[in-house]
């Protein structure tokens, strides 16, 4: 081999992380992107459930652009994995396990697109990237996510709410609505602003 390919493998290699460490990455990306569907399934079920009193699989299919048959089969799963049941004619229920999940899932959602709001992400945007984001956050991450919106909290007004602490209330609707856009912090510089232009004030008679 050329002594140059060896030296760019030799980079190539020092710049790798360990395969231990590499491999645990993968997996970890895999077992969430196998978590998903349920997620997803779960949390439409919860919201159609709360917003309308019944969850047929043809709705779901149709929410989740996919055949009837797909939803099918997905709903079939959910039973066995002890996250769902139902009886003809009467859709698809959540049990105790299968509500937490949505539960979860909601929370994590709400927080992911909260934090892209707080950066500046459209909302939008915000939503629609949050759908593939949210089943990857670990836990150091959320807790990063809540640290940083409670660090914004400190200095915006109104505070914003903290998500982590969402009642079971929140599943509600079948579509996700963004924060609201008062929460948005207010920049260094228009504060500035106002505390010159409150100094330059006249005292009040």
């Amino acid at each position: 081999m050329p002594k140059r390919a060896e030296d760019d493998r030799d980079k190539l290699g020092a710049s790798l992380p360990a395969e231990q460490t590499q491999a645990r990455r993968f997996s970890t990306a895999r077992a969430a992107q196998s978590g998903a569907l349920h997620e997803d399934y779960a949390e439409l079920i919860a919201d159609l459930l709360a917003a309308t009193g019944e969850a047929r699989p043809t709705d779901i299919a149709r929410r989740l652009g996919v055949s009837h048959a797909t939803a099918i089969k997905t709903i079939a799963r959910l039973k066995r994995d002890g996250l769902a049941t139902g009886a003809p004619y009467r859709g698809v229920f959540l049990t105790k396990k299968g509500l937490a999940l949505a539960e979860r899932a909601k929370a994590r959602h709400r927080l992911v697109v909260d934090t892209l709001l707080a950066l500046g992400v459209p909302p939008e945007a915000a939503e629609a990237d949050a759908e593939g984001m949210e089943h990857f956050v670990s836990e150091p991450t959320r807790t990063a996510f809540l640290q940083f919106l409670k660090s914004l909290r400190s200095l915006s007004a109104p505070a914003l709410e903290d998500v982590g602490a969402r009642p079971r209330s929140h599943l509600r609707g079948a579509t996700r609505s963004p924060s609201p856009p008062d929460q948005e912090v207010p920049s260094m510089a228009r504060r500035g602003a106002r505390e010159r232009g409150a100094k330059g004030r006249a005292p009040a008679v």
